[in-house]
């Protein structure tokens, strides 16, 4: 699988996905669906709006990766996880056809998604791209709306080493005549975003520009305020479609993401006293505004429980931690966790010091002893690194 293995695991065209899904009698024909890419935010805008339509009742599939503590996370009915027996009934039935075939575990992540949403007849799916979008197994369906969060430098090493061109690999959900809702921005990628939307004949609007009106969530952290834009201008969109969702179902949405739909590590607070806070955010972009919001908030001292995996670039990473700060370096429990001892070193060498632990929950106990009842510990680096401490 691609979270422990990496790069061997990525597939680098849709060929496997789409005879899955010939051999499922294609499933994701038979259900409408919203189509999510970006490099930060996908998840949280996702889970906004499943929550949403829930509270316009609607039967809301949503399928997002990569779980954190329960692979049944990933797919999800009004925010109640895939039964254990569908999952082990889908790998008997299929079981001969699988042997027979090299799929990796993404794709039959996606193909279990789709069968499931099928079966139990969504009113609409939101999908969430895993990685890229133009030859993301997700990108096999015909959405109501397309959605592109933003773009920023993330999984270069697949999607190209400039923004412009991980920004036209993201493109690539845009489809034929569908609608595609740009979240956030930037000037130099606007044009390759308008051009393309002209060749696929689609409506392109841009959230950031169209949605003024501010909305309370239950998911915090100052980078929600973006993502809640691009939720609300999707709900519209879906509105114009003929979809009945009121200013109200929008509010209560977006007021209650976690009771409807589960969602975790999001600026998850897993203690109080000292205040443990838990953030899968994990490239530059997105740690730049995390850290900026943590930096901000009152306390006496902040302790920064961090791992990362070793295919990821920390040379501007690492400058976007303050220096004094108590550091607790450790390696998630994956094959692609980089080295506790690499990682203290590197930070070392730009003047942030801590110690190394061979795993997270030794990491943790040790801030937990460190700390006061006023400071913060922040657990993060690596989605792997919330998961285990949550």
């Amino acid at each position: 699988m691609y979270q422990n293995i990496g790069a061997a695991a990525y597939k680098k065209d849709l060929k496997n996905i789409l005879k899955l899904s010939r051999h499922l009698n294609n499933p994701n024909h038979n259900f409408k669906s919203i189509h999510i890419a970006g490099t930060n935010g996908k998840g949280s805008t996702a889970h906004m709006i499943s929550s949403v339509l829930q509270e316009a009742n609607y039967k809301v599939g949503l399928y997002t990766s990569p779980h954190l503590v329960d692979f049944r996370e990933r797919i999800k009915i009004n925010g109640k996880m895939i039964e254990k027996d569908f999952i082990t009934d889908f790998i008997k039935d299929n079981i001969d056809f699988f042997d027979n075939n090299s799929f990796s575990f993404f794709e039959l992540s996606v193909g279990l998604a789709f069968e499931y949403f099928n079966i139990n007849s969504v009113d609409i799916a939101i999908i969430e791209a895993g990685m890229g979008g133009r030859l993301d197994s997700t990108n096999i369906i015909s959405p109501q709306v397309s959605v592109i969060t933003n773009i920023s430098y993330d999984h270069t090493q697949f999607l190209g080493d400039t923004i412009t061109k991980i920004a036209k690999e993201k493109a690539g959900i845009i489809k034929k005549g569908i609608p595609v809702i740009i979240g956030e921005n930037k000037k130099e990628i606007t044009d390759l975003f308008i051009n393309i939307a002209k060749q696929k004949e689609s409506e392109i609007l841009f959230a950031d520009k169209l949605i003024d009106k501010q909305y309370d969530c239950d998911l915090k952290g100052v980078y929600q305020k973006m993502n809640i834009k691009t939720s609300v201008q999707t709900i519209n969109e879906l509105v114009k479609l003929g979809f009945i969702i009121s200013e109200e179902n929008i509010v209560d949405g977006l007021k209650n993401i976690k009771t409807n739909t589960g969602i975790l590590g999001r600026w998850e607070i897993i203690g109080r006293d000292p205040l443990i806070i838990c953030d899968v955010a994990h490239n530059h972009e997105a740690l730049s505004i995390v850290l900026n919001h943590l930096i901000s908030m009152e306390y006496n001292k902040i302790h920064f429980v961090i791992g990362f995996v070793n295919d990821k670039n920390l040379n501007s990473i690492i400058d976007l931690f303050p220096m004094h700060a108590e550091f607790y370096f450790t390696k998630p429990n994956i094959e692609r966790g980089m080295d506790q001892l690499e990682l203290q070193n590197l930070f070392k060498s730009k003047n942030r010091i801590g110690n190394s632990f061979s795993n997270v929950k030794l990491a943790l106990k040790s801030a937990l002893n460190m700390s006061k009842k006023d400071d913060i510990i922040y657990v993060g680096g690596s989605t792997f690194v919330v998961a285990e401490a949550m």
